[in-house]
């Protein structure tokens, strides 16, 4: 979930009043926070870290009804590992989300023009390459939106599956986590991330996974989740994961109902 203190639409007590109307007993804050790029409006000052955390963990300690953690999505550069690590060092977090929105000096999501012109079958290619670099660095404890290279519905010409039982490979031997994040749903891609047909090469490699709103407004919160659910279903997952304190924990899920 995404709030004011980065590119969120709304006050932290605005998510965790619509998570416990939905019927949560857990959620977590992931603002955006990216060391190597300034005055981005979508991410959170750096300098803002111990307000942000602050004012989290007030609230937690005032919430009896849902258990609230504290996280950040931290964008990934090559060469930038050390900067991370001492910045994350610093703090207390539940989780850490690690994401690829730059390709260069410009990010994937940011409009389809970015598209424009370009090998859409070597750019697929380079920017999985960046996710596998992302997981080596040990930095991170989940995979955010692991292919948001597909959010303007640019395809390769290839069949892709390769890629993502290399990047399924790699979460299992750096034991990460990856999410399927919702929020691809509400744009231009209409769907989940990562791509749905693909979803069985993670559980065949037992990659731990979670299921995220990317809630930029409150109202997002848990949406299309049982649709996510069906998904891991059918992909032969019964567990999911959480975090606290940068450990992770598994709990079973029989999906019942759906």
């Amino acid at each position: 979930m995404h709030t004011l203190f980065s590119d969120g639409k709304a006050e932290p007590e605005e998510y965790i009043a619509a998570a416990v109307s939905s019927g949560f007993n857990e959620i977590g804050f992931s603002e955006h926070l990216n060391l190597f790029r300034e005055n981005q409006e979508w991410c959170m000052d750096p300098g803002n870290t111990h307000v942000y955390i602050k004012r989290i963990k007030d609230l937690s300690k005032k919430e009896k009804t849902i258990a609230i953690r504290i996280g950040l999505e931290v964008d990934y550069y090559p060469g930038g590992e050390k900067n991370i690590y001492d910045f994350l060092s610093r703090f207390d977090f539940d989780y850490v989300i690690g994401s690829v929105h730059y390709f260069g000096d410009t990010t994937v999501d940011s409009s389809a023009d970015f598209y424009a012109g370009k090998d859409i079958d070597a750019l697929y290619k380079s920017y999985f390459d960046l996710l596998f670099e992302a997981l080596g660095s040990g930095l991170f404890d989940i995979l955010g939106h692991a292919d948001l290279v597909r959010i303007f519905n640019y395809k390769p010409s290839f069949n892709p599956e390769y890629l993502y039982r290399e990047l399924a490979a790699r979460l299992s031997r750096h034991d990460i986590a990856f999410e399927i994040n919702t929020n691809g749903r509400n744009r231009v891609l209409g769907d989940f991330y990562p791509d749905r047909r693909f979803l069985h090469l993670f559980r065949k490699q037992n990659v731990p996974v979670c299921v995220n709103s990317d809630a930029h407004f409150p109202a997002r919160i848990g949406q299309y989740f049982d649709e996510a659910y069906q998904l891991l279903k059918e992909a032969g997952y019964t567990e999911m994961c959480t975090f606290r304190n940068r450990e992770r924990y598994m709990f079973p899920t029989d999906f019942s109902g759906i």
